[in-house]
């Protein structure tokens, strides 16, 4: 199985240009899947740059409806005209980010191109696409949303009030033997995503590759932290291996990879992992990050 980061928050070797977004490309079981689109077209440029063709895409899945994620479908869908994109129907909501007094109320929801790009498969719940890829939702679980999540609004009307994230779905790939989970944000909080994956698959997945949503605009509280470190400490005691990188923050990732090891990396705009054990003792690093818990 192989991961290319197309679009990520920091750039990588490849010194591919970078924005705030994600776009993972995907290969397994012989076919090509693109895991959101960034924020922009950038998605192409970066595309070109690494050697990868959109056009060969044969599916892709959006993971939310926010901009950062599904604001380069439309460039993705000029490239390619017949790969069926993804969508839970609920991620065409109004969606907005708090920034306090001085900025107030932003809309980071999805442009309005894409919601007339023509291959759009809008879906309400899980998904099994083929017998190796599939798309679930419907993750509750017991353990509370991300703290960062506090910020993120959603309107119904005119009333505003916490997104629920019930847009929110996770990809699955699977090959020889391999498990990949693959969560935008994981809104819902890593943990839960987790506990929704054993529910309908058994078990823990070989890989995660995701955000954490802990990255904070004004520094970070004690409480903060500790749910940094309790997180961290959570995912060691898995076998998986986890990739990383976009909402997570640097301060947060230096935090949890000085707690989980080769359990954890940070994946970077342009970076490549080649996935072949289902069970890895350790993971090739994509970054030794060693900064401390603040991302201004």
């Amino acid at each position: 199985m192989r991961i290319v980061c197309l679009v990520e928050n920091t750039g990588g070797a490849a010194k591919c240009p970078a924005e705030h977004g994600l776009s993972l490309y995907i290969e397994a079981d012989g076919r090509k899947i693109l895991m959101d689109a960034g924020a922009s077209p950038l998605i192409a440029a970066n595309a070109d740059r690494l050697g990868i063709d959109l056009s060969s895409v044969d599916l892709a899945v959006l993971s939310h409806g926010h901009y950062d994620h599904g604001g380069g479908l439309p460039a993705f869908s000029k490239r390619n005209h017949s790969a069926p994109i993804y969508v839970q129907s609920s991620a065409f909501g109004d969606f907005y980010s708090d920034h306090g007094l001085k900025e107030g109320l932003v809309y980071i929801g999805l442009p309005d191109p894409v919601r007339g790009l023509p291959c759009l498969r809008l879906i309400d719940g899980s998904l099994e696409i083929d017998r190796s890829i599939s798309v679930f939702s419907g993750i509750s679980g017991a353990r509370p949303f991300p703290s960062a999540n506090r910020t993120l609004k959603m309107k119904t009307g005119d009333a505003l009030r916490n997104d629920d994230f019930r847009h929110e779905q996770c990809l699955v790939v699977r090959e020889n033997g391999v498990t990949a989970l693959f969560s935008g944000c994981a809104h819902h909080g890593i943990m839960n995503v987790l506990s929704r994956y054993s529910e309908l698959y058994g078990g823990e997945p070989d890989y995660v590759f995701s955000g954490f949503h802990m990255k904070k605009r004004r520094g970070y509280t004690v409480e903060d932290v500790r749910e940094v470190i309790d997180t961290a400490s959570e995912l060691k005691r898995m076998h998986t291996c986890f990739y990383t990188g976009h909402c997570t923050g640097r301060g947060p990732y230096a935090v949890m990879r000085e707690i989980m090891g080769s359990r954890l990396h940070y994946m970077h705009c342009g970076d490549e992992v080649l996935l072949s054990e289902a069970v890895p003792e350790g993971c090739v690093s994509t970054d030794e990050c060693n900064l401390q818990l603040h991302d201004g």
